[in-house]
């Protein structure tokens, strides 16, 4: 593949498992064949959580992002001054002060061409709220960045082994019927499918789309958002040459022989499209946002305080996060040359 500009990642909160999951991931840039990626900021606090670790993590800081690829090879590229002590397992306001400014800058950077993707490491939404953050999380704070209205901004959680695609996100179980219409199905189904053939490679994606209740309704019996809303949205996208099938009954979709059958799933709501992906690949699981101009990942694990400088967090999703980022932003590199 052609070689993307190098990859930002965003501290996220640095009291929390981020920084020194970035470090591990550097340790292990030959083994995993990463991507030349910097951090925005975070040098010192970097380094502390390194060697709570027991890595050696040479840190470099960087005047551009430029540098970064030159530099990658020996040391971990930090770009700027922003930094801060290292608390782990102890978030407070100055620590989401300089999540949001490390987050806020590596967006930027993202937006303006200087960095092929953002990966950004796990934040603590309340504590964002005291400083002055608004979005519900980071999905629609890239979005917004991006100049991409939030209901334009899909979440894909994607592993080794499933994708899934949750229509409705961070609302009640109760509020999931009256949200879902046949225009949410077919628009960010669609905006899927374009995603998974721009930057996943996929000519023809094959999307599943799972039913609202139980056994599919039963034709009516458990309930009618099938045929009233879904069933509407699928047509619609067949319409459009969408390989578009369902609705299906949840509760076998996500079997070994289904998963086989389709390239991502679409849920009708959060833990259906998150409870299937972490199970089967917690340790490895990305949450992408699908439909920027820009490629935005993230590892899919919270800040998980309770284990921030123990030396116990796994660093497979933060390193399949960078490792996709990587690939989607060659996809995009080489597309851009050929066009």
């Amino acid at each position: 593949m052609v070689a993307a500009l190098p990859l930002v990642l965003s501290l996220g909160d640095p009291a929390g498992v981020g920084p020194e999951l970035i470090a591990a991931a550097w340790a292990r840039r030959k083994e995993e064949g990463l991507a030349p990626f910097f951090a925005m900021g975070g040098a010192r606090l970097i380094a502390a959580a390194a060697a709570t670790r027991g890595l050696d993590v040479p840190i470099e800081r960087i005047a551009s992002p430029a540098q970064a690829a030159e530099v990658f090879p020996r040391a971990l590229p930090v770009l700027g001054d922003l930094d801060g002590p290292y608390t782990p397992g102890e978030p407070n306001r100055e620590g989401a002060a300089l999540a949001l400014a490390s987050l806020s800058l590596a967006a930027r950077l993202t937006v303006e061409g200087e960095a092929g993707a953002i990966v950004t490491a796990p934040i603590h939404k309340a504590r964002l709220a005291e400083v002055g953050f608004v979005h519900p999380g980071q999905t629609e704070f890239v979005a917004a960045a991006a100049g991409v209205a939030a209901e334009d901004a899909v979440m894909m959680l994607a592993g080794p082994t499933l994708r899934t695609v949750p229509l409705t996100v961070h609302t009640s179980l109760a509020s999931v019927p009256s949200l879902i219409t046949p225009e949410l199905v077919e628009r960010r189904s669609a905006i899927t499918a374009a995603a998974l053939t721009r930057d996943f490679g996929l000519p023809s994606p094959r999307l599943a789309i799972a039913a609202l209740n139980p056994h599919a309704g039963e034709e009516g019996r458990m309930g009618d958002e099938e045929g009233r809303l879904i069933e509407p949205g699928i047509a619609a996208l067949r319409a459009r040459g969408i390989d578009a099938t369902g609705p299906h009954p949840a509760d076998a979709l996500f079997a070994e022989r289904a998963r086989a059958t389709f390239d991502v799933a679409i849920c009708m709501y959060h833990d259906q499209a998150l409870i299937p992906l972490k199970a089967l690949d917690f340790d490895h699981g990305v949450n992408v946002t699908l439909g920027l101009p820009i490629i935005r990942t993230s590892p899919d694990h919270g800040t998980a305080f309770a284990i921030a400088g123990r030396n116990i967090a796994d660093a497979g999703a933060t390193i399949a996060a960078i490792r996709m980022a990587g690939d989607c932003a060659a996809r995009r590199a080489e597309a851009t040359i050929l066009a």
